[in-house]
């Protein structure tokens, strides 16, 4: 039984092991993001988004979508998807379920926006699922 938190290394440990499951005809597009764990989503990036508070986001992709195409031309950030430590924590105390699990789950739905599926999209899946 663990008696600490899990460390923002621990949650980049988790994510790592999610992105590396995901299906081979995915993984060539997936190779430039950029994996980081921070504690919390800070105001700005809170304001931008009209959230309220950090603990209502877990995860948050950040790029250009690959269906609005890429222009090399144009010099850009790379494409990033940031997981959010605490927020991850309390969801996983709130709910129980297996922390590897959620932090799979997050990991997919940002990965999802990087294909260009919009939180609609999301949902839809998976209520088919």
């Amino acid at each position: 039984m663990q008696r600490t938190a899990p460390t923002l290394a621990d949650i980049a440990d988790l994510a790592e092991q999610a992105l590396a499951a995901i299906p081979a005809r995915f993984t060539d597009h997936a190779k430039p993001l950029t994996l980081l764990v921070e504690d919390i989503a800070d105001d700005e990036t809170l304001d931008a988004m009209g959230i309220e508070s950090g603990y209502d986001l877990t995860g948050l992709y950040r790029g250009v979508p690959l269906t609005l195409g890429r222009n090399d031309a144009t010099p850009r950030t790379p494409d990033m998807i940031v997981l959010y430590r605490e927020p991850i924590l309390l969801e996983w105390i709130e709910t129980g379920e297996d922390l590897g699990s959620l932090v799979n789950n997050v990991l997919v739905h940002e990965v999802a926006h990087h294909f260009g599926f919009t939180d609609a999209d999301i949902e839809a899946l998976e209520r088919d699922d």
